[in-house]
């Protein structure tokens, strides 16, 4: 794990389930290419009036964490700034090297996730998209999500440093090093602190089915067979299944079962996170026409319902998050995070 654990924050049991909302809010991209630091079109920010009509329906204060493309593009940056000015989302920063001057180094998969940069052109680019997010939408964030999840060694210091407050980019039980990215496979699906002052927020990622509890230590030994197909098997037999909580590639079901898998294990604090580009047909694997549009926002609808009316959950706002949990008596090392 590459973000340093100094230590856990303990949500407490009594807590009134909360989710929040984090959005990757980018320009589109065929994610099957190579990248592009041409391709920066933004035309699904347009798209994204749709979620936030339901989130205000709802009384959730997304956050938007955007990159570069949007935050230099006027329509884009304004109609986000317009959501932020009412109260109706956060904005926070979502770095993409290839898309971020300076453009400096090499543009391909290992060097796509931020952390893998050389840590003085990582600070280089943060600080560059940093700073057109304050030109772009009046707003300083104070929330980080890496681009492809990628952070590293140097990327808890250059956060800290700059005056962000939270970071959003651990996918718990997950490894993206097949092509350079971070092994979060031993990172548990709750709080830490990584720097003073910086909260770590990782993803909601959970396992479902009869070996649920046994996930953590059996799940990486299915990944390594996946040529055998064995994570399939494992997850239509009702076994172990892995999920992520997100209208991506998930169906209502799938998120209702694994909240309701996570409040019998105790978890009380949840995110919910989808790419902005999937609100604009064909700009993603999981929306290709206006009916799987229709479709998509209808479980982001159902789910936020679900979540408050069916479970007796709340909203909040990631930034307020960290000054609501409180400190653990020992260091993370010495704890489960």
């Amino acid at each position: 794990m590459l973000l340093p654990r100094l230590r856990t924050r303990l949500v407490p049991p009594d807590w009134t389930p909360t989710l929040l909302v984090v959005v990757d809010t980018e320009e589109e991209f065929d994610w099957h290419a190579p990248f592009n630091p041409d391709s920066v079109s933004v035309r699904n920010i347009a798209e994204q009036i749709h979620a936030q009509a339901i989130f205000d329906a709802h009384g959730i204060c997304p956050t938007y964490v955007i990159d570069h493309p949007v935050a230099a593009t006027p329509e884009a940056a304004t109609l986000l700034a317009g959501f932020a000015a009412s109260g109706r989302c956060d904005i926070g920063a979502h770095l993409h090297p290839w898309v971020t001057p300076p453009h400096d180094g090499p543009i391909d998969a290992r060097h796509s996730y931020p952390g893998n940069l050389p840590p003085s052109l990582e600070r280089a680019k943060l600080a560059a998209l940093t700073q057109a997010i304050i030109a772009g939408t009046g707003i300083t964030p104070a929330v980080y999500k890496a681009g492809r999840y990628g952070v590293g060694a140097a990327t808890a210091g250059i956060l800290a440093e700059l005056g962000y407050t939270v970071d959003c980019s651990v996918v718990p039980w997950t490894d993206f090093s097949a092509d350079g990215g971070p092994d979060f496979s031993d990172v548990a699906d709750a709080p830490f602190d990584i720097a003073p002052g910086l909260l770590e927020l990782p993803l909601s990622v959970g396992f479902v089915g009869r070996l649920h509890a046994l996930g953590p230590a059996l799940f990486p030994h299915l990944q390594a067979k996946a040529a055998l197909r064995l994570p399939g098997i494992a997850a239509r037999t009702g076994l172990l299944e892995r999920l992520r909580l997100s209208p991506e590639g998930h169906s209502l079901h799938d998120l209702c079962r694994q909240t309701r898998a996570g409040l019998e294990a105790g978890k009380r604090l949840f995110m919910l996170t989808y790419h902005s580009s999937s609100l604009l047909p064909g700009a993603t694997p999981y929306v290709r026409d206006a009916a799987d549009r229709a479709a998509f926002l209808a479980t982001i609808d159902r789910y936020c319902r679900f979540f408050k009316t069916e479970i007796g959950g709340g909203f909040a706002r990631v930034a307020d998050i960290a000054a609501r949990l409180p400190m653990s008596v020992e260091p993370a090392s010495r704890q489960a995070a």
